[in-house]
């Protein structure tokens, strides 16, 4: 194996790796920011309900999107293979 391709496995993981989790990291992050304004407004300070939001929240990202996820992480596995047997 050359270095260059060693490189670009690499490269390729993790983007990947950003495309699978920024879509739960990011609306998880805009949840949790909602839910710290709602806080300090009303001046609520339940340390679960911003937990238990942003695990609804990722559950529900996870069932949208989860199709989408596997078929990402199948294709970026046959090409990984792909590479392997060459």
């Amino acid at each position: 194996m050359d270095a260059t391709i060693v490189s670009d496995v690499l490269r390729d993981a993790l983007i990947v790796a950003i495309k699978l989790s920024a879509p739960m990291l990011v609306l998880g992050m805009a949840v949790g920011v909602l839910v710290a304004i709602f806080q300090a407004v009303t001046q609520i300070h339940e340390q679960t309900l911003g937990f238990i939001l942003k695990l609804v929240v990722v559950i529900i990202v996870l069932l949208i999107s989860g199709g989408w996820m596997l078929a990402t992480l199948q294709d970026y596995t046959r090409e990984l293979f792909l590479i392997i047997a060459a």
